[in-house]
């Protein structure tokens, strides 16, 4: 690989941290390790990583500052940034996210429950 650099991958109580090349498209990175950016349907039914169908979003940290108007819309409202429109530059951390039906994200689960 070229430059590089460490994504760790959250995917519910699994923690997995593998490399990527610097500057790699975030959804591209995931897919091509099988891991699930997308729920049930919009696995099958997406804009193929064109940021229009919001489907793709993960937690990310550090967040890098949005290029895209739904990831805009996404840290003034504070919602998950679409994977599709982020390119990893430095070692980051994804969380990935339990989706319904379409892109909708489940409502966090306090452990104690």
């Amino acid at each position: 690989m070229d430059d590089p650099v460490p994504l760790t991958v959250v995917d519910g109580d699994a923690e997995t941290t593998v490399e990527v090349d610097r500057g790699a498209n975030l959804r591209r990175a995931l897919l091509d390790r099988d891991y699930p950016v997308y729920g049930s349907l919009s696995r099958h039914a997406n804009c193929g990583g064109r940021g229009l169908c919001a489907t793709c979003t993960v937690e990310v940290d550090p967040a890098p500052e949005p290029s895209h108007w739904h990831d805009a819309a996404a840290v003034r409202f504070g919602y998950p940034r679409l994977s599709c429109q982020l390119s990893v530059e430095e070692p980051t951390t994804v969380r990935l996210l339990d989706k319904v039906l379409w892109g909708q994200v489940l409502p966090k689960r306090r452990s104690d429950e």
